[in-house]
């Protein structure tokens, strides 16, 4: 680019600077005193209204008073909100109002339009021209989408065409231009290489300037019901889920707020690391959950529950020595997340309307007022065509009609008059003002006839003249009774008489009703000690990961599914990791939702592992194939080309990774002689790699316990600086972090130590996923320590892939 044009830019961007600035200074008073009279409209709300409920008028004219103040309240709030939002937009404007540029010629017009594209929209101050295009705008996603050359953009009302003659990237610091590339297809490599290299941060960033045709595809997708991106280690695939919540936000902005979005997320300190994206963007953080917590509310009451963390740390470091118990767990793993335990929990639940249903007594004082049995009676007394779910209202409804009897049976039982004796004050109280309303008696009393019947012969008896003390012990009989039946009938609607517990380990203690659910083909050659397991498990009123899911299925069959209709998004992060029995229950519960599901099943690490792609997934089945979009990215951003060629060896299914062209260092192999030295030599390299500039560094473990010693080992070797990170670590911070592989998903550091590479850490081949994906979580320098022999997946390597030191 000459200096002419160059300055022609610099000009242009001055320009817009300076409209930004007196935009700002013009908005900052309006906020300000919008914010004042909402503040003063809530303190003085009651001020302003008269309330007087004597006559109809009067009441009506106090409604509409509340109603008026209420109006213009929310009106006020709109606005405060509107001008703010604007005001937030432009101070993000304001060091880099925009970041490319397309020159577009409409086909049929005679004037190219240069647009120029940031992260928000900026009009002129007549509001007649875009000074800057939000990303997100029809015309902005030719920048996207296309070279220069033939083009075109979809609006509301149709396509439009034309040619785009230049196609321009920018990169501007504090309102000062720093790089100008001109590009074609993709995104300009140079501009990526910058971003790229620079270090990795505690949380992440917004991808809009560099967003590839490939993701902005996904990104702008509105139609399909299921969309799957299967995505590489690194290639974009959660930062381009994140820039499709802020398009859809934006493009459906009248009917769609975040708080109708939920992502997934693979554990909770991934929430921290990507909760700035949005608001980046200008758009409220959507819910983030994962899905331990929805399992934990709903099942934490009565189970313990077994964490995805906790089971995959017993799959990699159980006791091998129980070879057959080891065996019988992981094959149950891996048959109760399978489509067919699915089928068998679904045909359990239609056998149920005919048999098999188990109850709890309902009781009170330590016997049984309705037994198990009666309950039972009671509920298979129904139309077996009527679904489960109803059966059970209808059971609830007779149960308390049921106590509604007994409870007027109760007043006469000795247990009332001892209670009586043991009333505080506020009791007598109560019902001594009762008393002095005769209405309120009796309204008191409603439900109970015979009270009535008999404080009304009592009247007659005594000709007006009634005995308060006997009303008095009535009344307090009636309360006592209430109070005591009252958890009674809260249990009834809690549905707490169905025996879940029992109901679920049916499945799991008589053969015969097992044989009659499911294939006997897919039943597991070791189902007897799955049984077994299962059963103590529940014995200790314990739940196992992979039991939680198909109980939880299995109680909403049974009780009603809780929907959530008010959800229209659903993002799954590490979608690999999901089970078939997760993803019906998730579809079950957001009915009205549309499914993003974003994985890699090269790092599918957990034993229940679904397909997502493919003419088997049944994922897709789930939802059919009709409705449903398959990306595929292939190209890894996170690492340079040598980690990448690295990492991709390791493992069959990586081959088709394509690295992005940023050259660095080949990954380092480190032989040490023992644990002592290897700390040390960790320490030295931590020292090393900051002096480098590296401020992001991770050294993933392969287990909990490992990252522990780890800490410990290091810590006490003088180095204070570095954080043990936990299933319980709900924040991702920057600096260096000791992590076990299956937490590292999902986030990416500057560096990263294999800790132990050795074969004692890393020797079954259902291990290589694991060792991969701790791998791929570096973005410039990867190490590797081992105190033995290497594991076998890289003595299998080219020697030309990495440095190998004796030390």
């Amino acid at each position: 680019m000459n200096t002419k044009e160059w300055n022609l830019e610099q000009e242009r961007l001055n320009q817009v600077v300076r409209e930004l600035e007196a935009r700002i200074i013009e908005l900052e008073p309006e906020v300000t005193g919008l914010h004042d009279q909402v503040t003063g409209i809530r303190r003085r709300f009651w001020e302003e209204v008269t309330v007087n409920t004597n006559t109809h008028e009067d009441f009506e004219e106090t409604f509409y008073s509340i109603r008026q103040q209420e109006a213009l309240l929310s009106e006020r709030e709109r606005s405060h909100k509107l001008r703010l939002q604007q005001l937030r937009n432009m101070k993000r404007l304001l060091k880099s109002p925009y970041f490319g540029r397309i020159d577009f010629k409409e086909k049929g017009m005679s004037v190219t339009e240069k647009v120029y594209i940031g992260v928000s929209s900026f009009v002129d101050s007549e509001g007649m021209d875009f000074l800057v295009y939000d990303w997100r705008t029809p015309i902005a996603s030719m920048y996207y989408d296309y070279e220069p050359g033939a083009a075109s953009y979809d609006t509301p009302s149709g396509q439009i065409a034309g040619m785009m003659t230049l196609k321009r990237q920018y990169q501007i610091r504090q309102g000062e231009l720093c790089n100008v590339f001109d590009t074609s297809l993709t995104i300009g490599d140079e501009l990526l290489q910058q971003v790229l290299g620079q270090g990795a941060d505690h949380q992440m960033r917004s991808i809009v300037a560099t967003i590839q045709k490939e993701q902005n595809a996904i990104i702008r997708n509105d139609t399909s019901r299921l969309l799957i991106v299967q995505g590489a280690a690194g290639s974009g695939k959660t930062s381009a889920a994140l820039q499709r919540v802020a398009y859809l936000l934006y493009k459906h902005r009248e009917r769609l707020t975040a708080d109708q979005v939920v992502l997934f997320s693979p554990n909770p300190m991934f929430n921290s690391y990507v909760s700035t994206v949005l608001p980046e963007l200008g758009e409220e953080n959507m819910q983030q959950v994962t899905f331990q917590e929805y399992l934990d509310y709903s099942l934490s009451d009565t189970f313990h529950l077994e964490d995805p963390f906790d089971q995959m740390e017993y799959v990699l470091t159980a006791q091998r020595s129980h070879e057959e118990e080891y065996a019988a767990r992981l094959s149950g793993i891996k048959y109760k997340a399978s489509e067919g335990f699915l089928n068998v929990i679904q045909n359990y639940a239609n056998w149920l309307t005919h048999e098999g249903m188990k109850f709890r007594a309902i009781r009170f004082r330590g016997r049984d007022l309705i037994s198990a049995e009666q309950i039972e009676s009671k509920f298979y007394s129904y139309d077996a065509s009527i679904r489960l779910a109803n059966r059970i209202a209808l059971l609830k409804e007779w149960l308390l009609s049921e106590l509604r009897i007994l409870e007027k049976k109760e007043l006469e039982a000795s247990w009332v008059r001892d209670e009586l004796d043991y009333l505080d004050q506020d009791a007598y109280a109560e019902v001594y003002r009762e008393l002095h309303n005769e209405r309120a008696v009796f309204d008191f009393a409603e439900q109970y006839e015979e009270v009535r019947e008999r404080l009304n012969n009592r009247r007659r008896a005594d000709e007006g003249d009634f005995d308060f003390a006997d009303r008095e012990e009535e009344l307090l009989r009636v309360m006592v009774v209430k109070e005591n039946f009252s958890p009674v009938k809260q249990s009834v609607k809690r549905l707490s008489f169905i025996d879940l517990a029992q109901i679920y380990s049916n499945l799991f203690e008589e053969e015969r009703v097992f044989g009659q659910m499911g294939d006997q083909a897919d039943m597991p050659s070791l189902w007897p000690q799955i049984c077994q397991q299962t059963r103590d498990k529940l014995g200790q009123l314990e739940l196992f990961y992979e039991d939680a899911t198909p109980y939880l299925f299995l109680k909403e069959l049974i009780e009603g599914v809780r929907t959530n209709t008010q959800v229209r998004h659903v993002f799954v992060d590490e979608g690999q990791d999901y089970s078939m029995f997760q993803y019906e229950y998730l579809k079950k519960m957001f009915p009205r939702a549309r499914m993003t599901i974003l994985g890699d099943f090269s790092q599918a690490i957990y034993t229940q592992a679904t397909e997502l792609h493919g003419v088997d997934s049944p994922l897709i089945r789930l939802y059919g194939e009709a409705d449903t979009s398959v990306f595929h990215l292939v190209r890894s951003y996170r690492s340079t080309r040598e980690i990448v060629e690295f990492t991709k060896a390791l493992l069959p299914e990586a081959k088709e990774v394509i690295p992005f062209n940023r050259s660095g260092r080949k990954p380092d192999l480190y032989r040490i002689e023992n644990g002592e030295n290897r700390i040390i030599r960790i320490a030295e390299h931590l020292t090393s790699l900051r002096e480098e500039g590296l401020t992001s560094i991770g050294i993933i473990t392969k287990t909990a316990a490992e990252s522990k010693e780890a800490f410990e080992l290091l810590t006490a070797s003088g180095c204070q600086d570095v954080k043990l990170v936990t299933k319980g670590t709900l924040t991702f911070e920057a600096g260096v972090s000791i992590i076990p592989v299956y937490l590292a998903k999902g986030v990416e550091f500057d560096a990263v130590l294999i800790y132990d590479a050795s074969a004692d850490s890393y020797q079954q081949e259902s291990e290589r996923k694991l060792f991969y994906t701790a791998c791929t979580r570096a973005m410039h320098r990867l190490l590797l320590y081992s105190t033995g022999e290497w594991t076998p997946f890289v003595q299998s390597l080219n020697a030309d892939l990495f440095v190998m030191t004796q030390a």
